[in-house]
């Protein structure tokens, strides 16, 4: 079962509220890892704390696949429900392509034709 880990830092407010939201978006994006994965940090900061300006709220998602090499992927946004859905899909993604050559790699079918062989 896939735990997920919720860290803010010191500008962003880590309440009860927030980490439920997170543990929702991370569980349904990454629903179909939930098997492989033992859990996923999530760590949220503001780059850029009391000054103005866009894009300053950053997501990092590290996921932990048993037996395997944490996959990582970061997204920084206006918002940081923007930044957490971004970093989602981008370690979705990552997961993906790492966790299906993995499982593609022995007994599947060659990429030659059959008289190739």
């Amino acid at each position: 079962m896939m735990k997920v880990q919720v860290n803010t830092d010191d500008n962003i407010q880590g309440d009860e509220g927030l980490t439920e939201w997170v543990e929702t978006e991370v569980g349904r994006a990454l629903s179909h890892f939930q098997e492989q994965l033992t859990r996923v940090e999530v760590h949220l900061s503001d780059e850029n704390a009391a000054k103005a300006g866009g894009g300053d709220k950053r997501c990092l998602m590290e996921a932990r696949p048993t037996g395997r090499q944490p996959v990582t992927a970061t997204h920084e946004a206006a918002t940081v429900g923007a930044a957490v859905t971004g970093a989602a899909k981008k370690l979705k993604s990552a997961l993906t392509s790492s966790l299906g050559r993995r499982s593609d790699h022995k007994g599947s079918d060659s990429i030659r034709k059959p008289e190739d062989r």
